[in-house]
């Protein structure tokens, strides 16, 4: 008879954690203090839909851009990793380029320097697309987040073993269901939690898009602001990313636990 393992260690946490956890704990409550003692009932019933509003351009921004970006990213993944010399240097130089500048940079360069090839993108029909803010906010993030997804594609595919390529050849399994059947399902699991942050990231550094005249919800809180001087619009902005960023979190938590409930079995 085989010995059971032994049961897991559950390690207390340290005084660096304690002292996390606690400081934590202290800004929370602070922040529901200050909330609680200088809040403003006019500024919340006047400038509360326009949060709404704003908070919902974020999440179509986001998302849209994410779900474009995902379909852009299995190309680009696919040359990181093909033998092809040229499709390896095209797509290297893609994920160099969007990873290495400022996403800042990228919409700067979109929205006011492909203004300077106007009659080029009249003479095409696609100058109704370059000249509206909202279009080249999702087109910048879309191709940002592409470079980042790809990687996380190929890192993902990559830490899937080479055994389990070997044993659906050893099936006889053509390619295509070798990848969609037995490698895709194993390396989705890898990419989970670096999918979930991405996205966590690109809730973020959508607020960007505020400085090209798109209202979502820190462009939204700008608005407020100018108008009311009133600190607190800001605080309740951050409280709504806070919020955000939470849910994604917890939703993540859940999917990975029942993607890999037979593991922990």
């Amino acid at each position: 008879m085989s010995a059971l393992p032994p049961p897991a260690v559950q390690r207390r946490p340290g005084l660096f954690g304690i002292l996390t956890l606690g400081l934590w704990a202290a800004a929370g409550l602070a922040l529901l203090v200050y909330l609680a003692t200088a809040r403003n009932p006019q500024l919340v019933q006047t400038y509360g839909p326009a949060y709404l509003r704003g908070l919902w351009t974020t999440l179509s921004l986001v998302t849209l851009s994410y779900a474009v970006g995902a379909l852009l990213s299995v190309p680009i993944a696919a040359g990181r990793m093909a033998r092809n010399t040229f499709a390896r240097g095209a797509a290297f130089s893609y994920v160099s380029f969007f990873r290495g500048t400022p996403l800042i940079a990228q919409i700067f360069l979109i929205y006011y320097g492909f203004g300077s090839f106007r009659a080029q993108f009249e003479a095409v029909g696609l100058w109704w697309f370059f000249r509206d803010a909202w279009y080249c906010a999702i087109f910048a993030l879309s191709l940002n987040t592409a470079a980042y997804q790809a990687e996380i594609l190929r890192g993902a595919i990559q830490s899937v073993g080479q055994g389990q390529w070997e044993g659906a050849r050893a099936l006889a399994l053509p390619r295509s269901v070798t990848i969609r059947r037995v490698i895709v399902p194993q390396a989705l699991i890898v990419a989970l939690r670096p999918y979930a942050n991405e996205f966590i990231l690109m809730v973020k550094a959508s607020a960007i898009v505020a400085i090209i005249s798109v209202f979502d919800l820190f462009g939204e809180t700008r608005r407020a602001f100018s108008r009311s001087f009133d600190f607190q619009t800001y605080v309740w902005a951050a409280v709504f990313y806070l919020v955000l960023v939470e849910i994604v979190r917890r939703l993540t938590n859940l999917a990975e636990r029942r993607l890999t409930r037979h593991l922990t079995r």
